[in-house]
């Protein structure tokens, strides 16, 4: 059976914990974590991962200037990117969507819609 490999980047503890949590229920999924854009492409310079969960607001490195280098990136341009966030306005959405991003998650989150969603993008029953 296939395994499949999923990147957090989060800078919030709690909200990693809780997607950690939720996608714990997709069989052969191994999550990595990171906080923030910065180590997120730290761990991207070494392993490819089949779909990226990352929030806008973060330190340092925000979520769309992360996906605008994922998507720059020849090795990882085709990698799935779902953006969670409490950023809800159509403005937000439209520009994370036009950076390259697969799918947009306003946040209170559903552990539901955002493992029909990572299922989705990877293509698992």
């Amino acid at each position: 059976m296939a395994e499949y490999s999923c990147l957090i980047v989060e800078d919030s503890p709690r909200m990693r914990q809780l997607l950690v949590f939720a996608l714990a229920r997709v069989k052969n999924l191994r999550v990595t974590e990171a906080d923030d854009g910065v180590d997120g492409l730290r761990k991207l310079a070494s392993t490819k991962y089949d779909v990226i969960i990352t929030d806008i607001n973060m330190p340092i490195m925000d979520g769309l200037k992360l996906v605008k280098r994922v998507r720059t990136d020849p090795v990882h341009k085709d990698t799935p990117i779902i953006i969670i966030t409490t950023e809800g306005s159509q403005e937000d959405r439209q520009r994370a969507l036009q950076l390259g991003a697969n799918a947009y998650i306003t946040k209170p989150i559903q552990a539901p819609q955002v493992i029909a969603k990572v299922k989705e993008l990877l293509k698992i029953d």
